[in-house]
């Protein structure tokens, strides 16, 4: 039963972009799911951070069929904190989620092929207590699925009313203009590209971005802060609690003295501007006219509140 009260207003506090050639507008912020709402996470914790980005003016809610850990799991925190909160808002609100990755077991776990996407967008839908998603992403390119098996996968799931729009993500170049091409033949056009883009990754720039802006897609980029890389959690050693101590994901070979160096440089910068190194962070990538909305994750409300001044500041 629903006993989440809005705090008005919430909208104000938001900067919000059009998503390409589209109606779709999305927040300059987004909330990301790949940690902090796995099955191990407190379940008050998380439903704090969702209810506290949407009073915040967050509608766009990113998740995929393998985040947690477990897998699912995140998707299952979603579902039961939209029961408990989100729900008589659904209209108001963005989910998009992906599949893609390793998902389970056996040959039709993972990757692109119909059989994949389909079952796993059901079983998305399931977990979230969702009838429909806004957006689907094909999470990744599959170098052996015919590319047009898996373009008029996500074709079909739109003409069947499991999602509104669909998105692919980390795409090469050249396998995304035809993926583009086929969905704008279709009618059912390409609406975002998701990727990797931050101050320590700037390859989108070359290519990603400009292509996206030219096929009328939006670019929703993840790990702005590069896995916390871009914050001060690193610039004076590594702490014993921090991801980089305890995650497969950032390896401490990465925090090279030239890399240490560049970060307390940045930070200065951020400083000088009356900025946190990761609002400096935020603000850069949003820079960009390309870019729609930058995913942030968040492990506590004051954390999320945090990352939000980089737009409130502008």
């Amino acid at each position: 039963m629903e006993n989440y009260k809005l705090t008005e207003p919430r909208y104000e506090a938001m900067n919000y972009r059009r998503c390409g050639r589209s109606g779709l507008l999305l927040p300059e912020i987004s909330l990301g799911f790949w940690h902090n709402f796995g099955e191990a996470a407190d379940p008050d914790t998380c439903r704090a951070i969702v209810e506290a980005a949407f009073d915040n003016g967050i509608t766009y809610f990113d998740l995929a069929n393998n985040y947690g850990p477990p897998y699912g799991s995140a998707e299952t925190m979603f579902g039961r904190i939209f029961k408990q909160s989100l729900k008589s808002h659904r209209d108001e609100i963005l989910v998009a989620t992906k599949a893609g990755h390793d998902m389970w077991p056996g040959p039709y776990g993972e990757w692109g092929s119909r059989k994949n996407l389909m079952a796993s967008l059901d079983q998305s839908l399931r977990r979230m207590q969702l009838d429909y998603v806004d957006i689907f992403y094909s999470h990744r390119p599959d170098p052996e699925t015919p590319l047009e098996e898996t373009m008029q996968t996500l074709v079909d799931i739109v003409r069947q009313g499991k999602a509104l729009y669909v998105g692919i993500s980390k795409y090469p170049p050249e396998m995304a203009a035809r993926a583009y091409a086929y969905l704008r033949e279709a009618h059912v056009p390409c609406l975002v590209y998701q990727g990797r883009y931050n101050m320590l990754e700037r390859t989108p720039e070359e290519e990603i971005l400009p292509q996206a802006a030219a096929e009328g897609a939006g670019y929703v980029a993840f790990s702005p802060l590069a896995q916390g890389l871009l914050t001060d959690r690193y610039l004076n050693g590594i702490p014993e609690d921090s991801r980089m101590r305890h995650s497969k994901f950032l390896n401490e070979s990465v925090l090279t003295p030239e890399l240490l160096a560049q970060l307390r440089a940045w930070n200065d910068e951020a400083r000088a501007e009356g900025l946190s190194l990761a609002q400096y962070a935020l603000r850069w990538i949003l820079r960009r006219p390309e870019v729609t909305s930058v995913i942030i994750g968040a492990s506590s409300v004051r954390q999320l509140q945090d990352n939000l001044k980089s737009i409130r500041k502008r």
